[in-house]
């Protein structure tokens, strides 16, 4: 069952308006629009489906339902240790980067908004740079959203951000850009039954697309988005 006052936690948490800088992250689209490899509404649902299927976000997904499991537990060592094989299974260091800043922005935030002595969970992690995907489940297990649904805001949210940013560099309109996410449902919906199976010796992707582009956006001559 999910409350009213977690569903509009959820609503917070996975809003594009959250100030943990997600919208400043292009996760190596503008190279790719640059190389033309993705310049139309389709190619990005192509790229985006391939993502939620064998991609760095189904991996994302996967390391948020178990640090909120294990949070919600009370099993800190577990949420360090989904934490260390998070940043360890980042293929370049611009994505590690962007993990540790969004998931430190949304630490920040969570120990603004929560009272002193419910910050626990916000301080377990010590000083060590959390990735976002578990400041994510560590917010969703206070909060008592169940996984499933968390899991779908999370993917959702995800999903937001990156045809936002397709929407100002391939060029989109708006509506082109809403019709996408509206029309993505049912992936996002397969992916998070997807991911609620996976073992964790099954955990895999296949991101190399992602990765040079990731590391090629450093360089490129021309940027609207951080690297």
């Amino acid at each position: 069952m999910v409350t009213n006052s977690s569903l509009l936690s959820l609503l917070q948490l996975a809003s594009p308006a959250l100030p943990v800088g997600a919208y400043s992250y292009s996760e190596g689209l503008e190279m790719l629009v640059e190389r033309g490899i993705i310049n139309s509404a389709e190619t990005l649902r192509n790229w985006i489906e391939q993502e939620l299927q064998e991609g760095a976000i189904f991996l994302d997904g996967a390391v948020m339902v178990r640090a909120l499991n294990a949070a919600y537990g009370g099993n800190w060592g577990k949420v360090q240790e989904w934490n260390h094989w998070s940043s360890a299974s980042r293929e370049t260091e611009e994505l590690r980067q962007q993990s540790w800043q969004m998931g430190n922005a949304l630490l920040r935030l969570l120990m603004a908004l929560w009272p002193v002595g419910n910050r626990g969970e916000v301080t377990a992690l010590g000083e060590e740079d959390c990735n976002f995907a578990v400041a994510f489940g560590i917010a969703a297990s206070y909060w008592q959203i169940p996984p499933e649904v968390a899991l779908l805001g999370y993917l959702h949210s995800w999903a937001c951000n990156f045809i936002g940013a397709g929407v100002k560099l391939i060029p989109l309109g708006q509506t082109a850009g809403q019709q996408l996410l509206f029309n993505l449902q049912p992936n996002l919906v397969t992916a998070v039954q997807t991911i609620l199976k996976v073992e964790d010796d099954e955990l895999s992707s296949c991101t190399w697309g992602l990765s040079l582009a990731s590391m090629q956006h450093e360089t490129q001559y021309s940027r609207l988005f951080r690297s």
